[in-house]
């Protein structure tokens, strides 16, 4: 809904990959060069690892903007929690060969052999991307090495990328990987945003949606933003997300660190299940404060004296005329799409 109150072509801030969002920081671009370099050597594994939101997946997917579709045949795998044998057949679906159910394993080997026999004669080169590796087995792990060895006029026949949580580097360090470990000729982490760069990220993502200043940003509330997703791109496009519906539904112009910080603390607490927490200034007394940008939870038995309630009352007063304004703008905001669409 924030999209049309701030006058934006869509949104900025969608957690589904999508390269029009590419953010190029100082680590992504160390990560690409590894994928260069690595596919310049034209055999082997390539290993990127990082956490869970650092965008693996859409460094990627930028990648491929790069090379020759005619020179490339890709094939990618995100489903991991399977045996051996079915990732071979995942393998096999994702380079487009139909695969019957029963099919035994030499035949499909086969099979394989002879698709990437095609591929080398028609001048192009097979690229197999497997995410979420640490979740593999070393049984399918090992599968994907076997493939590895198939060569053709003696070369090898299939390059893998292999994207992964940080816990898919002390098993690639195991006793168990060594062979696999052996034939990885380019590795990269790709860590978190740094402060700047968190700023830059959603700066770009707004002007990827046409946004010419409406909301502005404070200073500080970049910085806010920063310190409670630790730089990591999924982590801020959520709390993004949801500063930018509250600007809307309060209809804000200015989006301030006391702003992320409140949207940071109501995501806390509906992750854990706590009960609500109303923003207090000048608090008597000994509130139960929770340690974080001066917000008190209400808890039993955390009363001060008549001030300190009052005060309490007050807060919640102030959360409720602001929830009524937030669910009366939403009742207009339906009411006009549903004008429009009649």
């Amino acid at each position: 809904m924030y999209e049309q109150f701030y006058g934006l072509d869509g949104p900025p801030f969608l957690l589904t990959p999508d390269t029009r969002f590419f953010f190029s920081s100082s680590n992504h671009k160390r990560a690409i060069t590894h994928l260069v370099y690595g596919l310049d050597q034209r055999e082997g594994f390539i290993v990127i690892t990082g956490e869970v939101g650092a965008g693996k997946t859409m460094l990627v997917e930028q990648l491929w903007l790069q090379l020759n579709r005619n020179t490339y045949a890709v094939s990618k795998v995100v489903t991991t929690q399977v045996s051996g044998d079915d990732l071979l057949r995942l393998v096999m679906h994702g380079f487009g060969l139909d695969v019957a159910p029963g099919t035994e394993k030499s035949e499909l080997l086969n099979r394989f052999e002879a698709m990437v026999r095609e591929l080398r004669a028609a001048g192009r080169r097979c690229v197999l991307v497997v995410d979420e590796v640490q979740n593999l087995s070393f049984a399918a792990l090992e599968e994907l090495r076997m493939l590895s060895n198939i060569t053709v006029d003696g070369k090898a026949s299939v390059q893998t990328i292999l994207l992964g949580q940080p816990q898919f580097r002390p098993i690639l360090a195991s006793r168990d990987a060594e062979q696999l470990r052996q034939r990885v000729l380019a590795s990269f982490h790709l860590g978190p945003l740094a402060d700047v760069e968190t700023r830059l990220y959603i700066e770009h993502r707004l002007k990827t949606v046409g946004w010419t200043g409406n909301p502005h940003w404070d200073e500080d509330a970049f910085a806010a933003v920063h310190r409670h997703t630790g730089g990591t791109p999924r982590r801020i496009n959520t709390l993004c997300s949801r500063i930018m519906q509250l600007g809307a539904l309060d209809e804000r112009t200015g989006i301030t660190a006391e702003m992320v910080n409140e949207v940071a603390e109501e995501m806390t607490e509906g992750l854990n299940g706590a009960e609500p927490a109303a923003r207090i200034n000048e608090v008597d007394g000994d509130p139960a404060e929770d340690g974080r940008n001066g917000y008190c939870a209400f808890r039993p038995g955390a009363m001060g004296g008549p001030n300190d309630l009052l005060h309490r009352i007050e807060a919640l007063e102030e959360v409720t005329a602001r929830q009524d304004r937030v669910f009366q703008r939403i009742v207009r905001m339906l009411s006009q799409a549903v004008e429009k669409g009649t």
